[in-house]
Parts: structure tokens; sequence; C-alpha cells
């Protein structure tokens, strides 16, 4: 209990520190960090803040990882991004009882072969380069006691491109508690996500070739320091009801409230119907209410699927979500998750 208190006295002040305005959008780097991971939370349009588990919680909340009910689950997803990337995750999580829970996570970005243009041959020299972005995060959740349970995430952040490359490090933290004022299925969840030291590109990528004017000596090279930037920090404040119709029905609703350090707000809210918990259907709707200046979160209603079966002494679940965007082809996601 005073360990989850402390966590909630560390969270707020960090909501007011990186509460952000609409003016700096564009401003931050890293972004692939605001890539969601885990079909399911998705699906309900990213409302899952108080609901997540499992391994997809190391996205949404890691106080989630420690709801999982099996001693290993492993997870796999491959997401249809926008513009043909694609973006892969693999995680695992291992429960070691009275210790918590630990779970490593990899997300990488598949972006393809781009074109290499330069100053002197701007439609391009005939040569490629592939960007390689990925993070890779640890993250540590403990039930407390039977209500509240706590997790936080550090995750390496790589960036690349031709010849220049950033490296950084982030840091998320998060708590859900359950059972909200008594009631049986009222949670709430809290969690600060992406805080971390600025990140600056660096390498021969930079370096620009030059002569002195009426000087005789030969081509020399300077380098050009680029600046640097902050990671894309958030708050996100969630709540979340479930109720048991029968042996047979189950539904759950959430909503979820983000604050963006550089771009604008977002309210998310979401819905799962489970039958036999054997079939599941999902819906949400990601909403950011339109600015003076006619920015607007370009994704808008979600939904999906979900399967679920017991196999020998394993848990399988296949599950699928579609989010409508804007401007591009919606994105697509499948995942399976197995536990042992």
């Amino acid at each position: 209990m005073k360990l989850a208190m402390l966590m909630l006295a560390c969270l707020l002040p960090a909501a007011t520190m990186i509460a952000g305005s609409g003016n700096r959008t564009g401003t931050n780097g890293a972004s692939e960090l605001l890539i969601p991971i885990g079909t399911r939370d998705i699906a309900m349009g990213g409302s899952t803040v108080a609901l997540t588990s499992g391994p997809e919680a190391l996205f949404w909340n890691p106080a989630g990882i420690a709801g999982s009910q099996r001693a290993v689950t492993l997870f796999a997803s491959h997401m249809n991004y926008i513009a043909d990337i694609g973006v892969e995750c693999a995680s695992v999580a291992v429960d070691f009882t009275d210790f918590g829970v630990m779970a490593l996570q990899l997300k990488a970005l598949s972006i393809g072969e781009i074109p290499l243009t330069t100053a002197n041959t701007p439609d391009g020299s005939g040569q490629t380069f592939s960007p390689q972005f990925f993070t890779l995060g640890l993250t540590y959740g403990r039930q407390l006691t039977d209500r509240i349970r706590v997790g936080g995430t550090v995750s390496l952040i790589s960036e690349r491109m031709a010849e220049v490359s950033a490296a950084g490090i982030a840091f998320d933290m998060g708590v859900i508690y359950t059972d909200l004022a008594n009631l049986n299925g009222l949670s709430f969840g809290v969690v600060v996500k992406n805080i971390g030291p600025q990140m600056r590109f660096e390498g021969p990528g930079l370096n620009i070739a030059a002569t002195a004017s009426g000087l005789e000596r030969s081509e020399f090279y300077y380098s050009v320091e680029a600046a640097s930037f902050e990671l894309p920090s958030t708050i996100e404040l969630g709540v979340g009801y479930r109720t048991t119709f029968d042996d047979e029905n189950t539904l759950i609703l959430g909503a979820a409230f983000q604050n963006n350090n550089f771009t604008d707000d977002a309210y998310r809210f979401g819905f799962e119907y489970g039958f036999q918990n054997l079939l599941f259907t999902r819906g949400g709707y990601d909403y950011s209410p339109p600015t003076m200046d006619e920015r607007e979160n370009i994704y808008g209603p979600s939904l999906g699927v979900g399967i679920h079966a017991t196999v020998g002494n394993m848990d399988v679940t296949f599950d699928y979500a579609y989010r409508s965007v804007k401007f591009f082809d919606g994105n697509q996601v499948l995942s399976v998750k197995i536990g042992l």
C-alpha cells in the first residue's frame, strides 16, 4: 500500500510537468513510442488503461502485467501501420509468484528501402537505405494487495537512418486499483509514459564537405550538430467496469483520457463482449476535439474479434483489430498469445 501511494505521489506531479500545448505539435521525436501494441486494447480504442493485462499491458499500463494468469505468457503481433510501414512485436512475461512479474518486449518498425537523395542528387543517386527503429522494454509489475497493482517499464530506444543514429531511454510508471469504492468490477488506472532525457542524432551523415573560398587547400569536412529533441511524454487516466450477466455472457466497458505534451488531448471509449470465454467482439473510439487551427486526430473508430481456447495445459488466444485512419488505409493488427 505504501509503495502504491508513493507511485501516485510521483505520477501526479509528473502530470503537471508534461502537460503540453498544441502549439508544440511536431517538435518531439521518437514517435514510435506512441505506436500502440496489443490487439485487444487497440480494438477497444485504447480505453484500457484500467483494464489491460498480460504482455499487452507493457504499452498501455505496466501495472497490468501483474494481472497475468499464467506462469509464462508469450505474445507476438503484426500491424499494417500507415504508408506501408509494418510494426512487429514480440514479448514474454514470467510470473515469479511472490516476487512479481517480469516481462521483456521488442517492438520494431519495418519501413523498407528508401531511395537515397542528397543536395547534389535530389532525384536520387541509385542507392537506397533502410531506416531501423526499435524499442526494447523491460517491465516489472506486482500485485501489492488484492486490489492494487503497480508496474514500471524502462525502454531502450534506437533510431538509425542512413549514416545517422540516435539512442535514448524512457521510463513508464503505472497503477491500477480494482473494485474501486467496494464496487465489484469497477477499476481505475493511471500511467505516465515516455519520461526520459532528450535525444540527439549523431554520425558521419552529419559531416558536410566544404572548401575554403580564396584559399589553396583541399576539400575538408565539418560536422553539423543536430538539434536535440524531447520524448513524446503522456499521462493517461482510465476507468473500467466488468459485469457478468450469467455464466456465459460478460461485458467490459472502458474510458480513458490522455494528455500529451506535444499533441492534442484524446478521449477514448471502448467495450468488449465475451461469450463463454471463447468468442469476443470489441469496439472503440479515439476522439480528439478539433483545435482552432483545424488539427485533429487522424484515428477514429476501431473494432475487433478474438478467439480463446484451452489446448492441453496451454491457453491460446488469437485476436484481430481494425482501426480507421484518415488519409491512409486503416491499421490492421493480428496477434497470438500463448499462456503456459
